[in-house]
């Protein structure tokens, strides 16, 4: 495959009637909005700016000001910028720390949207990186990083102008997969993974928008290509009466952040641990967003029903379930662990 800007290798396109997803621009929005503000000795993020254009930079730079719009179209935006700052901060941190702890030479983002993390992390600089998303969404971010760039090429790990590109991912291949419909094994085939050497697999914000067939269907094969030594991190939501209306809310008021987007299946922690287990020797420790990842000081009183995510976990809808594959570990320890879990 032919390699593009910063060392990035592209893969080929598919034509697709849909739009790339508004969501995953939401997320970049609250990660520029949180850099330098959150939980600045843990959570940093200086690409997810450049990867925004004018107008979506418009709400974040309100966000870090402090400053919201008058206009309540406007002011919808702005809150849900807010509110997304809230949730992705703590979430990122859980992520980034469970990344950290099984550096793989493999890294597979199911769903990347505009995952920054192959630019960001130095951990990441002898591993190779695969980001699989829908065909739209990844022609998106392939736009944004092509405008993007010179800016890419100029960060060094503080932020300052350097002449070389900082320490990041070893190589990222671009693989367009529509998990509704594509054989995800076969994509990744053609796109240089390996599936006999260990592999760390990214799922994060991907869960909620497919079916329960789609999950199931993509942990299988997820598990076909999973050997001893590789990991998995899995985001996923669980039922929440707030959240849902929340997004409700947000789509009656007008909002297009989420239009189009539904979420399609919540999972609660004992029926997503009994899935992984179904598909191989998988132990499981599922982890929630805690306040401990982000100080005090950075999270707003009260805020958008969708930050609950952020709170401890008896109240918690959003869930990050660490999992590893190893010999030594039994089918039934994933169920055990999340009994005790939800308990």
């Amino acid at each position: 495959m032919p390699y593009g800007a910063a060392g990035v290798e592209y893969g080929s396109m598919s034509g697709s009637g849909r739009a790339a997803s508004r969501t995953a621009v939401l997320v970049c929005q609250g990660r520029a909005a949180a850099n330098g503000r959150a939980a600045t000795d843990r959570f940093a993020d200086p690409v997810a700016a450049g990867l925004l254009r004018v107008a979506e930079r418009k709400p974040v730079d309100e966000v870090r000001a402090n400053t919201p719009p008058q206009s309540w179209q406007e002011r919808i935006v702005y809150e849900s910028v807010r509110a997304c700052a809230e949730v992705v901060v703590p979430r990122t941190v859980a992520i980034d720390e469970a990344l950290r702890a099984h550096v793989t030479g493999q890294l597979v983002i199911l769903g990347a949207g505009l995952d920054t993390r192959a630019w960001r992390l130095p951990e990441l600089a002898r591993t190779d990186v695969w980001e699989v998303d829908h065909p739209a969404s990844q022609q998106d971010k392939r736009a944004r990083l092509a405008e993007a760039a010179p800016a890419l090429r100029g960060l060094d790990e503080g932020g300052l102008l350097a002449a070389e590109p900082p320490a990041v991912a070893r190589s990222v291949r671009f693989t367009p997969v529509d998990l509704a419909v594509d054989d995800l094994g076969a994509a990744l085939d053609a796109a240089g993974h390996d599936p006999s050497a260990p592999t760390t697999w990214l799922w994060e914000g991907v869960v909620p928008y497919l079916t329960r067939e789609q999950v199931r269907a993509t942990v299988a094969a997820l598990a076909a290509r999973t050997v001893p030594g590789s990991a998995l991190v899995v985001n996923y939501q669980t039922p929440s009466a707030r959240a849902a209306a929340g997004r409700l809310l947000t789509r009656v008021l007008g909002s297009s952040v989420t239009s189009g987007e539904p979420w399609r299946s919540l999972w609660r922690p004992r029926r997503m641990a009994a899935l992984l287990a179904e598909y191989g020797r998988l132990w499981c420790r599922t982890t929630t967003y805690s306040p401990s990842h982000v100080p005090s000081a950075a999270r707003h009183a009260g805020g958008h029903p969708c930050g609950r995510v952020a709170l401890p976990w008896q109240r918690a809808t959003d869930r990050t379930a660490f999992v590893t594959h190893s010999h030594a570990r039994q089918r039934g320890c994933v169920t055990r662990r999340a009994r005790r879990a939800e308990a």
